[in-house]
């Protein structure tokens, strides 16, 4: 059927682009939210092994309003084979069979004897079955147990928050390409989409074996669905800017148009995802262009009308497998059909009356008036304000504390996308000095952990001019890496501003000022401002310097009923400022430069005489560690008692002064012996 294009749909299509990126689909924020995935991967895979994250918010394809749930893979315990040449002695097997009743896409599971490999037939237990050809089989329900949860199909679901979910599915890893999908290795394609690179990458993949079975099955209960979520992921990740684009739209279509006609369970966002991958196959590569998105749009609804006609939606890797079965029928196919033929009438025009976050009122305002700049795309002082607010609240110790807050920072609509973007940056950083931590807690340090924490704290390290960047420093500080150390001081010292975000009203006649230079929010937080340096108690205690730990310990049960107020009040936190200079002074001393270490000192002590400091007590505890490393005993002391001075209770100088006392001691002691 030959399209009548409308004039107006290329114009459409690329104010519709500006409207997309205002809500977090730009390429730079994509990338952003997807290598935050990849690190977080790369952290799980040191402790559990196996990939484990999947869905929508790992593939970046949802917006806050999609509320999008992270799916979380709990890979079983069983070896999966599909011959009996794979066998693994002493291990669990299980063999991948099926036969003439079994629905494509969906396979059954025999156990293998674990001393020979021989399949084993009419024997029951608690945890497999008989079917039909006394095959004894593993049930797909044994893990619901003892699992006390509440269940979407395979998955459990655990609510988080109002706008975020985590749903873990219990899933049998096969490591080989499934046998069912081998046509889809040499299927022909016309236009070279998906590469024979991409196919190999995804044929390494395997598949996942999902305990769940085909609704129409008589013998559902023994059935797993065979699912290849890592190669799915993959393709979307290799998505161009259109591509990418298309999908979320029509995510959001669904949910605002579709949705309310025909009802939760017959059109998923994994139909659209279907779609878009049979489209890809079948076009050229040149059509997926910004000024085609509206057009790339409307060929996906016809081809789901076409499969709503048809009753079949075919699964990409096995069409065999028609997913609108037990889905689209009767009346339901009547109301999706009616649904999908009311869009292509509308000729675009339903993108206005979107409300997923208000595209259609940002689209609106950008059709009436070429020049009219949306909301959004204009940095406000507000926005820069709400961070520095974000970081009282770290510097109290509630971000370390409530990782349930800071999720609702991170995907709320209130927050702005580029302060969301900074958040990213920064807990990238905070992620990477725990595992630097735990893998030096080791008798021998774990060098995989400390090359994916270095990764993590280099990905973090342009969050702003300060706070990451000297988080990296202390890693390479703790690792005798000097050199590495001395480079990150001297590029923190380069581009040091005195704009710091604390108390934050004193600061807003500058922000201001900087916001009328035509700087965006993120150039604002990346290069104009400084913001504290906080480590956890324990957490990160390996990854810090020695003069630090005490700070993690000045309140004790004895001084604090509430545990959780002690654990906040013991967080170790400093200002930029001084803790530059400390670690000025600490890379000197090491390599022992005696002038620049003179100089790093007399800095410390101009910052704690002469300029605002949040953390005074910190501060001075830490002038104190250096006089005391420089031999000038009598006046680090005196440091430390103003210290207690300045603040009496809940402050590490006790530990410092205690430490004084004890080397005398020992000096008294040695001189008699």
């Amino acid at each position: 059927m030959t399209l009548n294009i409308p004039e107006y749909y290329k114009e459409v299509s690329l104010r519709l682009n500006r409207v997309l990126d205002t809500v977090g689909l730009g390429e730079d924020i994509r990338w952003q939210k997807i290598n935050i995935w990849i690190q977080t991967q790369k952290m799980q895979s040191v402790i559990f092994g196996d990939p484990r994250l999947l869905g929508s918010q790992v593939e970046a394809t949802t917006t806050p309003r999609l509320q999008s749930d992270i799916d979380v893979i709990v890979p079983m315990s069983f070896t999966v084979i599909q011959n009996l040449e794979s066998w693994v002695p002493e291990n669990v097997n299980l063999l991948v069979v099926s036969d003439e009743n079994t629905p494509p896409g969906y396979v059954k599971l025999q156990v293998v004897r674990h001393d020979l490999p021989l399949p084993i037939y009419n024997q029951y237990e608690d945890l497999f079955n008989v079917d039909r050809y006394d095959r004894s089989v593993l049930c797909n329900e044994f893990w619901k147990l003892n699992i006390a949860a509440e269940h979407h199909g395979p998955a459990n679901t655990e609510v988080i928050s109002n706008r975020l979910s985590i749903d873990t599915v219990f899933a049998a890893r096969l490591h080989t390409w499934p046998y069912k999908a081998s046509a889809w290795l040499t299927r022909n394609r016309c236009h070279n989409w998906p590469s024979q690179r991409t196919i190999d990458l995804i044929q390494q993949t395997g598949a996942l074996l999902v305990p769940v079975g085909h609704k129409a099955s008589p013998e559902e209960h023994l059935e797993w669905r065979l699912s290849i979520s890592f190669g799915e992921k993959l393709l979307v990740w290799l998505f161009n800017s259109t591509q990418y684009k298309c999908y979320v739209l029509l995510k959001m279509i669904n949910k605002s148009f579709i949705t309310p006609v025909v009802g939760n369970d017959v059109l998923s966002s994994y139909h659209c995802k279907t779609c878009i991958f049979y489209l890809l196959e079948n076009t050229p590569t040149t059509m997926w262009q910004p000024d085609n998105l509206l057009l790339c749009v409307e060929m996906c609804l016809r081809l789901l009308y076409t499969w709503t006609e048809s009753k079949n939606c075919p699964n990409y890797f096995i069409p065999d497998e028609n997913m609108f079965q037990c889905k689209v029928y009767g009346h339901v196919q009547g109301r999706l059909l009616d649904a999908l033929s009311n869009l292509l009438n509308q000729e675009g025009r339903y993108l206005t009356k979107m409300s997923c976050d208000r595209i259609g009122l940002k689209l609106v305002r950008t059709c009436q008036s070429p020049f009219l700049e949306l909301e959004l795309e204009t940095p406000d002082v507000g926005a820069v304000l709400g961070v520095s607010v974000y970081f009282q609240l770290f510097s109290a110790g509630h971000l370390v504390c409530d990782p349930i807050g800071f999720a609702w920072l991170l995907f709320s609509q209130e927050v702005a996308l580029e302060v969301k973007a900074f958040l990213r940056k920064f807990y990238c950083s905070n992620i990477g000095s725990k595992l630097a931590s735990i893998s030096l807690s080791s008798e021998s340090p774990d060098q995989r952990g400390l090359d994916i924490a270095h990764e993590l704290l280099v990905l973090g390290s342009s969050s702003d001019v300060t706070s990451g960047k000297l988080k990296l420093a202390a890693f390479y500080l703790v690792l005798d890496n000097l050199d590495m150390c001395e480079g990150v001081l001297n590029e923190i010292r380069a581009n040091y501003t005195y704009t710091i975000l604390y108390p934050f009203h004193l600061y807003q006649p500058i922000l201001e000022a900087k916001l009328n230079e035509n700087l965006t929010v993120s150039e604002i937080i990346s290069h104009c401002t400084s913001f504290p340096i906080a480590y956890e108690p324990l957490e990160e205690m390996k990854c810090i310097p020695k003069a630090l730990i005490p700070e993690m310990f000045r309140t004790t049960g004895f001084e604090q009923d509430d545990p959780y107020i002690s654990y906040t009040k013991n967080i170790a936190r400093i200002d930029a400022k001084v803790y530059l200079h400390f670690m000025e002074f600490l890379c000197y001393y090491r390599q022992n430069k005696t002038s620049h270490k003179q100089a790093a000192l007399d800095n410390i002590i101009f910052v704690i005489q002469h300029e605002p400091v949040q953390f005074e007590d910190t501060a001075l505890n830490l002038l104190a560690y250096c006089l005391r490393l420089e031999g000038r005993i009598v006046n680090a002391h005196k440091v430390l008692l103003k210290s207690m001075k300045l603040k009496n209770g809940h402050n590490a100088a006790k530990w410092h002064i205690s430490t004084f006392i004890n080397a005398a001691f020992r000096f008294l002691r040695d001189g008699q012996c």
